[in-house]
């Protein structure tokens, strides 16, 4: 079978893997459509520090089952379309023993610490496996990315008075908006693109913000009435939004991080104390799946709308070069492997 692999820093290549099969437990899944995320393309540019090479990536996943393992429950069969959480958890860690289990110490995230799904076939325990219950595969590819997105909601303990700042509307980011917006949350969308704060505006954002054209802080101010956001969230992993992320939050208000900056962050530490702030990580996502789906299945996330390109595997390469040539022209790169 055919799979990708990011042998080094900027160099791809399509290799050939014998078809596995599934142990007992496991299920055997053919890959049909596996999202790239900002992940894959730090991995490609040599800046994810989790990864070894070559890697195979791939945790965005439409996937169909083809077959069972030994004491694979009887819900499954194959035919049936699915995606697939694609995180571990050790059980024995101090965030697992929590119960916080996605952010376990030993974990590894397919097409990160482990080869992922962009390949023809792998496998992968039953309970990491959800159903589709009537998502198009394009759909199921996406759920993934926006459980991040609720995750980190959910680390913000948005409610429905807050005011949520979302800096940065890629999918995480637009997974954090229609969490918020769900919520009852007023959600203000930042970004530098006018494409992707029109797609915060289709998501439900009320306000979007085009720091580029606007004085961020003037806008933030002026649509908080002078108080600032409850609960700002950044959702692009820079040096710069990172330190925006706590200049612009209301006193006593949540700062979300979810995007890594590449960086060391050099902070006014005072704003830490003298707001009294709350300032929290958010990684991966945790029992969000379902919550997802519900979502999608009830046609209220524009996916199509967000899909900025669609190829094979055999493009796959060259849309990852694009990408990081042009890292604000998508949204979305889905990597078709029927084609």
């Amino acid at each position: 079978m055919r799979a990708f692999s990011i042998v080094q820093p900027g160099r791809t290549e399509l290799i050939e893997l014998p078809q596995p099969k599934p142990a007992a437990g496991e299920l055997l899944l053919k890959s049909r459509i596996i999202g790239m995320c900002g992940t894959d393309l730090s991995t490609y540019r040599g800046k994810n520090p989790l990864v070894s090479y070559p890697r195979i990536p791939g945790h965005e996943i439409a996937a169909t089952i083809v077959e069972l393992g030994a004491d694979a429950p009887p819900q499954f069969a194959p035919g049936m379309d699915v995606t697939v959480y694609p995180n571990t958890s050790c059980g024995r860690c101090a965030s697992c023993r929590r119960g916080r289990t996605n952010a376990c110490k030993f974990n590894e995230t397919l097409g990160v610490q482990r080869d992922g799904a962009m390949k023809g076939y792998f496998t992968a325990p039953w309970q990491k496996v959800f159903v589709s219950e009537g998502l198009s595969l394009r759909e199921l590819s996406t759920v993934e990315p926006l459980a991040v997105g609720f995750h980190a909601c959910e680390r913000g303990r948005v409610a429905a008075n807050d005011v949520v700042a979302v800096i940065g509307c890629g999918m995480v980011g637009l997974g954090v908006i229609a969490s918020a917006v769900e919520r009852g949350a007023t959600v203000l969308a930042v970004d530098l693109d006018e494409e992707k704060l029109a797609l915060a505006k289709q998501v439900g954002a009320q306000h979007a913000i085009d720091s580029v054209k606007h004085n961020l802080e003037q806008e933030l101010v002026t649509l908080t009435n002078g108080l600032g956001p409850d609960v700002v969230v950044e959702a692009v992993g820079t040096t710069e939004t990172y330190r925006l992320a706590v200049e612009l939050v209301a006193h006593t208000g949540r700062v979300v991080y979810i995007g890594w900056a590449k960086a060391p962050v050099s902070y006014e530490t005072k704003l830490f104390v003298h707001k009294e702030l709350d300032i929290l990580g958010s990684r991966n996502s945790l029992v969000e799946f379902p919550a997802v789906i519900s979502m999608l299945r009830e046609g209220r996330f524009p996916v199509e709308a967000t899909i900025s390109a669609t190829v094979p595997m055999s493009g796959a390469g060259d849309a990852l070069r694009q990408w990081s040539e042009s890292p604000g022209s998508y949204t979305k790169i889905l990597v078709d492997l029927d084609k």
